[in-house]
């Protein structure tokens, strides 16, 4: 796989082992980027902007690529089986834009989430603009692959799992939601929110208040909002007495 961008090389470069080979363009002029990848002791090949162009199949590399091993996924048991008490596993349903799932994965990196559930169809897979868009989180935070996510979210509620869904109707406001329980948050798409039968297995929905003219988020940032309530609610800031 390539990859390309400044910031997921000064992720990757943590894990040399995953990184055969960067290219470099040629007269890079990021002082502080271009030492750094001249200490190292990977291969470096240097390329004309053409050249980099081509082999990042993108003019956004910030003048450098690397060629990669492939992203390791994970079981759905495996991720269970990592998970950090008390779990939190973030599931992505239909979402296409590689943006988006690429600015979750960042998050989660961020607020310690234990894994990612990305669907087999109809989503954006863990391509070289989603490793982009996470800055190198999608080589840090445990990715499952999964053909079913309804089934899938089925055997996590059996596992002692709660499944909070976004949406705006039917739902609390997120703030009122317990997240002291292993959890599993489902994020929806922009466009059609959360399939029915996804829906179906969530234990309740929750929703972010709206209190301007507009009347959704992004999609990654209202993941980022609840990811950060849970963290929140699980980390509660000790009071001071200042007086």
């Amino acid at each position: 796989m390539i990859v390309y961008g400044k910031n997921v090389y000064s992720t990757l470069r943590n894990d040399p082992d995953s990184i055969e080979t960067v290219y470099v363009l040629q007269g890079l002029k990021d002082a502080k980027l271009l030492k750094s990848i001249q200490k190292s002791n990977l291969k470096v090949e240097y390329c004309n902007r053409a050249k980099l162009d081509k082999i990042a199949n993108s003019t956004h590399h910030n003048g450098v690529a690397l060629k990669v091993s492939e992203i390791e996924t994970y079981s759905i048991e495996e991720l269970v089986r990592r998970a950090k008490k008390p779990g939190l596993l973030v599931a992505l349903d239909g979402i296409q834009d590689p943006h988006n799932v690429g600015a979750i994965l960042r998050t989660c990196d961020c607020t310690g989430v234990d894994g990612v559930i990305l669907t087999k169809h109809n989503s954006c897979g863990l391509t070289p603009s989603v490793v982009k868009a996470s800055t190198g989180a999608a080589y840090t935070v445990p990715v499952s692959i999964v053909t079913n996510l309804s089934q899938t979210l089925r055997n996590l509620k059996q596992e002692g799992y709660w499944v909070v869904g976004t949406d705006m109707k039917d739902a609390r406001e997120y703030r009122e939601g317990m997240y002291d329980s292993p959890t599993v948050l489902v994020i929806g798409s922009e466009g059609q929110g959360i399939s029915n039968l996804v829906k179906k297995q969530c234990d309740y929905m929750v929703y972010l208040p709206m209190v301007g003219s507009i009347t959704s988020l992004n999609a990654s940032v209202a993941a980022a909002v609840l990811m950060y309530e849970v963290y929140n609610q699980r980390n509660p800031i000790k009071k001071v007495d200042f007086l």
